[in-house]
């Protein structure tokens, strides 16, 4: 097994955004441990300022270097982007192999992806994030083996040159423009039948998976590790009022996540942009709570979705201890509503505060449905809430509440029963 530390800088210039140099060290180890390696350490590493040839100062390299001697460890991780020159001249002093937290988040996007859409985008974010590391690297491009870091494109992407890789990331670019029109067709579609798109968004880990099965029987793999989730999935949900809406879960939000990867992955997040409501699922049991909450957000206002209506759901009620904490919590954020989505807590005053969103959308109607257009009275049950059902001689007489399109639609077509 792969022997790794980690190293956690924090600068004391840098704004102060509510992390301690613990939160970031134990969101670190959490990242690494997904990746199935054996962490050795964590270290910390204060300083006021980076230095531009190693980013730490040259006695913590060469410490870092001893510690990784002693330990047998192969590879070191910092939670700072490093930039091409830095990541030479520490493996320079260290004798190991050393990586970034965006290769490190990369690793796990390629470990998770299983569409050909996510796969495409890891394999992007991958080449563009390598290109210009390329210069200088040498007979290192061709260096054999796998591990951290290594997943998706692989060691053989490093062998290409510039030329080569540019050709790969201008056709992966080709396809994903085709994915993207794709959704837009889908999206315009269900625009044309006005069904809602409900977006479930959230830190990593949030438990919005988990939310999904419990509101759609999903089937969506679960785990409680960070990135478990990164392609899409969307689901049909019915509300309590009858209207139908596309509950729809993607990749989780990460504090500081870098632009480069939210670039890659703006045609998944475009779902996001363009929804009609979005569920921020909060871990009300984590004591970042508000720092998770602050990370969402910003993401948020970088693909354009800051203004589209949000109901918060406070998940995991179960691990809270602490009552006076959800009540803080109800209190700063738009429409709270406290659930655990594992034990099913509380989703029916979720699904009633979603319901409040598009419960002006629905029109009570009666509808005479002739014998001979029988299937209208599945479609009624499919796309509304039926309250009565009436067998006559003329046909059956269907009393509840339709979407309003869908009610135009179907009085319509019974209108036509004489034709």
């Amino acid at each position: 097994m792969e022997r790794v530390i980690t190293v956690t800088v924090r600068f004391s210039h840098g704004a102060d955004d509510g992390w301690t140099v613990d939160d970031s060290a134990r969101e670190m180890a959490e990242l690494t441990a997904n990746t199935g390696v054996e962490l050795v350490d964590n270290i910390i590493c204060l300083r006021d300022r980076p230095t531009a040839s190693l980013l730490i100062g040259s006695g913590k390299a060469e410490e870092l270097a001893l510690i990784c001697a002693a330990e047998n460890v192969d590879t070191v991780i910092f939670n700072k982007d490093l930039t091409g020159t830095q990541q030479r001249n520490l493996e320079d002093i260290i004798g190991k192999r050393v990586i970034d937290r965006t290769q490190l988040i990369l690793d796990i996007f390629a470990r998770h992806a299983a569409s050909g859409e996510g796969k495409a985008q890891v394999e992007l974010a991958q080449l563009e994030y390598m290109l210009p590391r390329l210069a200088g690297r040498g007979k290192l491009l061709s260096r054999p083996g796998g591990g951290i870091g290594t997943s998706g494109p692989g060691e053989t992407k490093l062998e290409t040159d510039r030329r080569r890789i540019r050709k790969r990331i201008d056709s992966l670019k080709r396809d994903l423009r085709d994915l993207n029109s794709h959704r837009q067709l889908l999206r315009k579609k269900r625009k044309e039948q006005e069904l809602p798109l409900v977006a479930l968004v959230g830190y990593t880990n949030a438990g919005k998976s988990t939310l999904l099965n419990a509101l759609c029987n999903a089937g969506q793999k679960v785990q409680n590790a960070l990135f478990t989730t990164l392609d899409p999935l969307s689901k049909s949900l019915q509300l309590p009022c009858g209207e139908n809406v596309v509950l729809t879960d993607t990749v989780g939000f990460l504090h500081d996540l870098p632009h480069n990867l939210i670039e890659a992955f703006k045609a998944t997040l475009e779902e996001t942009a363009h929804a009609d409501l979005l569920v921020h699922v909060i871990d009300c049991s984590h004591h970042l709570a508000y720092e998770h909450a602050s990370s969402v957000r910003q993401v948020l206002e970088q693909i354009g979705a800051q203004d589209i209506p949000v109901v918060t759901a406070l998940n995991k009620l179960d691990l809270l201890e602490d009552k006076s904490w959800l009540a803080a919590l109800q209190a700063d954020m738009p429409r709270p509503v406290a659930i655990s989505a594992k034990l099913g807590t509380n989703l029916d005053k979720l699904l009633s505060e979603i319901e409040k969103e598009f419960k002006g959308r629905m029109t009570r109607v009666e509808l005479l449905i002739p014998h001979s257009r029988m299937h209208l009275l599945d479609q009624f049950y499919r796309h509304g809430r039926v309250e009565s059902v009436e067998y006559l001689a003329e046909g059956v007489m269907v009393r509840g509440n339709l979407p309003s399109v869908e009610a135009k639609r179907m009085q319509d077509a019974c209108s036509e029963r004489g034709q």
